[in-house]
């Protein structure tokens, strides 16, 4: 049996990646804004790079409390 925790995370994935996406899709509208004639595929890779960064710093956070 699966625990109660990976049973609540399995009903929110889709949310969560949604959330993901709109997250990367945000940070795509301001580079465009600020960076005409963008590379996308570079700017992609920078954000995404990005925010494993942050994803990163805040497990190591969480995991400090």
């Amino acid at each position: 049996m699966a625990d109660i925790e990976q049973i609540e995370m399995e009903r929110h994935r889709g949310q969560l990646a949604g959330d993901v996406k709109k997250l990367v899709e945000k940070y795509r509208a301001i580079f465009d804004w600020d960076v005409p004639d963008i590379d996308q595929a570079a700017a992609d890779r920078l954000i995404l790079a990005e925010i494993r960064t942050a994803l990163s710093a805040v497990e190591t956070e969480i995991a400090a409390k």
